[in-house]
């Protein structure tokens, strides 16, 4: 049997000025708050006007998220290594998808055509995205604001870990304030709105 090819459905829409990278997990976990809470968020992200740039797949918290965003008529980037497409099905609906060789390469894209990091509750793939981008807002390879949406204290143990870091003396404060650590979604967007303003008016637009 012929595999389909994979396309972007709505490769018309136009690419926003601004997008959002959000990792998540491919697993809806436990908690409702989350799926809805990430449905919340891409929703919230098409009707600002901003584009969504995600994993690319259609299960847990990545699809839900997506979903949203895409019934709400946004723009929506997908990038995902060739492997994955025969492990997990792509979402359809994108403006934009991009199959890549390596997961190596599908960080350098999402990093590349993004403006800002949003982390919601994930596994193991979600934690090595967040340090993967922590990383080079540390060593300076980009200076784009991350923020880690710290759902009913999903990632207090994980923050924890981190300071004992700092109490040991391999990290310094700077490393520590170089993230945005929220509880509120109310929060999230009104930072998401500042670094937008501000990324229209570097931009002259």
């Amino acid at each position: 049997m012929n595999t389909p090819p994979l396309i972007a459905d709505n490769a018309h829409l136009p690419r926003p000025d601004f997008s959002v990278c959000v990792f998540c997990g491919s697993r809806l976990g436990h908690h409702h708050e989350w799926a809805a809470t990430a449905a919340d968020t891409g929703k919230a992200i098409a009707d600002h006007g901003w584009g969504l740039v995600f994993g690319a797949g259609r299960w847990g918290l990545m699809g839900t998220l997506a979903q949203a965003a895409i019934e709400e008529g946004g723009w929506v980037s997908g990038i995902i290594p060739r492997y994955l497409t025969e492990m997990e099905p792509v979402i359809k609906g994108l403006a934009d998808l991009q199959v890549v060789d390596t997961m190596v390469e599908r960080k350098v894209r999402m990093v590349d055509q993004s403006d800002a990091f949003l982390i919601l509750p994930g596994g193991i793939g979600t934690y090595e995205e967040l340090f993967e981008v922590w990383t080079g807002r540390q060593t300076g390879s980009h200076d784009k604001p991350i923020l880690i949406v710290n759902l009913n204290g999903f990632y207090d143990k994980l923050l924890d870990f981190v300071k004992d870091g700092l109490e040991h003396g391999f990290l310094t404060d700077r490393h520590m304030v170089s993230v945005e650590v929220h509880t509120k979604m109310t929060d999230v967007f009104a930072s998401l709105r500042e670094y937008a303003a501000a990324a229209r008016q570097t931009n002259g637009s």
